[in-house]
Parts: structure tokens; C-alpha cells; sequence
């Protein structure tokens, strides 16, 4: 790999040359394969995978290294969301939550979140109860996001889509922010010859200041004595302890150590005259790619005079909500269909716009309310259902979420041809014992989707827009969990 000498002549004079040369040994071997495990869908316990130790992910209760890279694209358990893939370095935000965060419900924010490997993570992580905001500001990646979401099945998100500017009305709302910003990308040479092509000393400059102006409109919107947590995928100081010195000083932010074991070989602060605790993953030292993070507390009380020298930017909201629709006339029949289609109904608050029913948890309908004044929300809580006509459709994401009543369809399990068929959009014919009506398909007893069984076929209705478009592998070629 031929990295930029600007790269090179930084990096060697930050490690030193012993150092250096160990790294840049390891950015020419092949990248380690890691995948998550969805517990809720897939209980470690019951993973072929867990059975041998040296595979485990040390720094997350629920990551596995992988032996080789699967055709992912055609394991049906993947696009059930019984797994992420996701770099094991990254999977290190484990610590920081599971070490500091308090066992009662918290409001979190994603600020940075597409594709969604740390957030579908932090959901998993954050106590019962809690609400999770999941936000990107690139609109197309934020429909990824949703996806992403939507198949990790958890009913208690939100995913907007907004500049961090647009948080600026929502003071002191979060408990918990991650901001995983964007980077310089040096962590990632390995993994995208693209970084490496696009970066330059420039680029470091653009993205150390661009940070430091998500970060300073967004902790404004973090309660005192909340948790921010910052990470990167990139080494040089600028982007990385320079930027946490930065809070420090301006902010007044408290910097937290983290308890770790040593065999971890996790590299700590580089920046000379500085001591203070930041956690670094060097691809030579960590089976990952690189990665920093590093944890503050906002002061309960905030000194004055902090954050006179740079304010928060205070562009327009860029709010979508408008006019609420109106909602069509839905019976009460109907309603009460749905509720007995998922867990907990007592729980979520039932809402109709046009022709489709969606549940959200009732504890935080007003926060609900506050970021849909505030942000373009594009999907909160758990679709459940569609209707047409007098037909009611049960929705794909009710049969994605853990919060669905699976005693309330008629099931059938499928085979692995079936399955990948199922994904493909293509037509499904069940057994002769299978009914009339909507039928929940199961691969492996987990949810894969509905079909409509009419007798003759069953008509799909996978979402045409998340359909596996290329061809066919077999079936002893792909599959990591089995």
C-alpha cells in the first residue's frame, strides 16, 4: 500500500520509527472480519461461535472475530438482524456505556450514525426503557440507518435526519451523546484505498474544525453531568486529543479513565505535555482497524465564561413536521386487531396517519413531540401495520421488531432456497397445511417477514427496496452462525 509521505513522515514522528514500522506492516496484512450479535434475536449462548473462546471480541459482550468473510448478502439471519457487521474496534463503546452510563432510562442521540453498527450497538447497550435518537444528515444514509434499525428490531428509536445545528432548541435533552465524527479516515486505509487517496494535511485541518463545530453545537443539547462520548477512525493528535483538550478548555468537560485490562494493547494519550485518559486502537497492537475514542462529563454546574470564545452555530430548523396529516378512518376494530399483534400494547401509544398504524412507547411521547418541532424525524417507534380497503397488512418492521406477538400469525418455517427466495422478492409456495391469510415466514424459528397466502403461491411482501438483487450461493458457502 503506498501511503501519502505526508502521512508517513506524521504518523513515524507521533509513533516513532520502531513503532511506524509495526503499523505499517499490519496496513499491508489482510483486515480482520467481525460480526455483533443481535441478543435479543440471537443469544450468544446459542451461537456456535461462542463455543470458541479465542474468537471473542474482548472489549464487547457480544462481538466475534470471523475466520473468513461470508457472502453476508445471503445469510438470511442477517437480514433478519440476528447480527451487524461491524469493525471490532469500534465495538469498544461498549466499555464507556456499560462503565459509567446508570441503570435508569436514559435519552440517548447518535449524532453521527449511518450506517448504524454503534447504533444498533448503544440500543442493546442502553437500559430498559430508554429511548435512543439516531441521526445522519446525509438523507440518503439516513434511510440505511432506518433500515439498519428497523431489522435490529428494537421499538424504542427514533431516526431524524438533520445538520447537528438543527439540535439547537433541545437544550440540556440528552442523557447520552455519541458523537462519532466525521474523520480524516487514516483508520480506515486498510479497509478503503479510497481514504487513503483522498486524504491530505488539508483535509486534517478541514475535519479538526469541522468537528469542533458539531461538538460545540451539540453540547449545549447534553445534561449536565451527561456522558458525550467522542470517537474517530483516524491517528493524528489533531483530530484526536487536540480536539478533547479543546472541551476541556472550553467546555469545562471532565475526562473520564476507563478501567481495562493491559492485555488489551490499547495505546493511550500521544499528545506531548498531556496525560489525560483517551483510549487509541492501533491495527498492529489490536486486532481492528483504528480507532479512538474518549469519554466526557459535562459539568453539573458550567463555569462561566467557558464557551464565550465559540458559540454554537444557529442556523434555521430545518423541521418537516409542519401540519400534521390527517389521519384516515381506521375502525376500532381494526385498532384492536392490532394490538394483539405485538408485546406490551399497554405500553405504546397508537397512532394512525393515512392509511398506516405505527407504536410508540407512551413514556416519551413528549419528547416526541419536541423533536419533531424541532428535526426531520423520518421514523419513530415500529410500523405495525397498512391498511387497504378493509384489509389490514401487517407491516414488515412489526415482523423485524422483538416487540412482535409471534402466537398471532400462523407461522411456517422455511428452508434455506426458500428464505433466500422469500429475500429476492420472488413467489413463495407453502405447504399444503399452511393457511389462508397472512403467514409469518421463519428461518431457523426467527422471523424473516409475511407473505399473503392466497392457496395456490403465497404473494410476497418483502420490501421491494431492501430485495436481494444478485444471484444464488449455496448454502454451506455462507452462513457464520451455523
Amino acid at each position: 500500500m503506498e501511503l501519502p509521505v505526508s502521512f508517513v513522515d506524521y504518523t513515524r514522528s507521533l509513533l516513532g520509527d520502531a513503532e511506524y514500522g509495526r503499523l505499517s506492516e499490519a496496513l499491508s496484512a489482510e483486515q480482520p472480519v467481525s460480526i455483533r450479535l443481535n441478543e435479543a434475536k440471537y443469544p450468544v449462548a446459542s451461537s456456535p461461535l461462542s463455543g470458541d473462546g479465542s474468537c471473542r471480541v474482548p472489549w464487547t459482550s457480544a462481538g466475534f472475530y470471523l475466520s473468513r468473510r461470508p457472502t453476508f448478502t445471503f445469510d438470511p439471519l442477517f437480514h433478519a438482524g440476528c447480527y451487524y457487521v461491524q469493525e471490532a474496534s469500534s465495538m469498544f463503546v461498549e466499555q464507556a456505556l456499560r462503565q459509567y452510563m446508570s441503570t435508569a432510562p436514559v435519552v440517548a442521540l447518535d449524532l453521527c450514525a449511518a450506517p448504524g453498527g454503534k447504533s444498533t450497538h448503544v440500543r442493546s447497550l442502553l437500559p430498559e426503557g430508554s429511548l435512543l435518537v439516531a441521526n445522519e444528515v446525509i438523507r440518503n444514509r439516513s434511510q440505511i440507518l432506518a433500515e439498519n434499525l428497523t431489522k435490529w428490531g428494537h421499538p424504542d428509536v427514533v431516526v431524524t435526519n438533520n445538520d447537528p445545528a438543527d439540535f439547537a432548541p433541545l437544550t440540556s435533552f440528552f442523557d447520552v451523546i455519541l458523537t462519532d465524527v466525521p474523520c480524516s479516515g487514516e483508520g480506515m486505509f486498510r479497509k478503503d484505498p479510497v481514504a487513503v487517496s483522498e486524504w491530505s494535511p488539508e483535509n486534517v485541518d478541514v475535519c479538526w474544525q469541522r468537528q469542533r463545530r458539531i461538538l460545540s453545537d451539540i453540547w449545549p443539547c447534553l445534561k449536565p453531568g451527561g456522558l458525550l462520548v467522542y470517537s474517530t477512525c483516524t491517528y493524528n493528535t489533531k483530530e484526536d486529543e487536540e480536539n478533547i483538550r479543546w472541551m476541556r478548555d472550553t467546555f469545562g468537560a471532565e475526562i473520564l479513565p476507563l478501567d481495562i485490562p493491559a492485555d488489551w494493547n490499547i495505546t493511550g494519550n500521544l499528545l506531548a505535555g498531556e496525560d489525560f485518559s483517551v483510549y487509541r486502537f492501533l491495527p498492529h497492537r489490536t486486532r481492528g482497524e483504528g480507532f479512538f475514542l474518549a469519554l466526557l462529563r459535562k459539568p453539573e454546574q458550567e463555569e462561566e465564561g467557558l464557551e464565550e470564545n465559540f458559540q454554537p452555530s444557529r442556523r434555521k430548523s430545518a423541521a418537516s413536521c409542519g401540519k400534521k396529516k390527517q389521519a384516515s378512518a381506521i375502525s376500532k376494530e381494526q385498532l384492536a386487531l392490532v394490538r394483539r399483534w405485538f408485546l406490551s400494547p399497554d405500553d405504546y401509544e397508537l397512532s394512525v396517519v393515512g392509511t398506516s398504524v405505527t407504536a410508540f412507547p407512551k413514556a416519551y411521547l413528549s419528547e416526541l413531540s419536541s423533536l419533531q418541532q424541532s428535526l426531520r424525524v423520518i421514523q419513530s417507534g415500529v410500523s405495525l401495520a397498512e391498511a387497504k380497503g378493509k384489509d389490514l397488512i401487517p407491516h414488515h418492521a412489526l415482523a423485524m421488531s422483538c416487540l412482535l406477538c409471534t402466537d398471532a400469525f400462523s407461522r411456517e418455517e422455511v428452508a434455506y432456497e426458500q428464505a433466500i427466495a422469500y429475500l429476492r422478492k420472488e413467489a413463495i409456495v407453502l405447504s399444503a397445511a399452511a393457511p389462508r391469510g397472512y403467514v409469518l415466514l421463519t428461518y431457523k424459528d426467527v422471523p424473516l417477514g409475511f407473505v399473503k397466502n392466497i392457496g395456490n403461491r403465497a404473494n410476497n411482501l418483502y420490501p421491494q427496496e431492501w430485495r436481494i438483487r444478485s444471484g444464488y450461493l449455496p448454502e454451506e458457502v455462507i452462513l457464520p452462525l451455523v
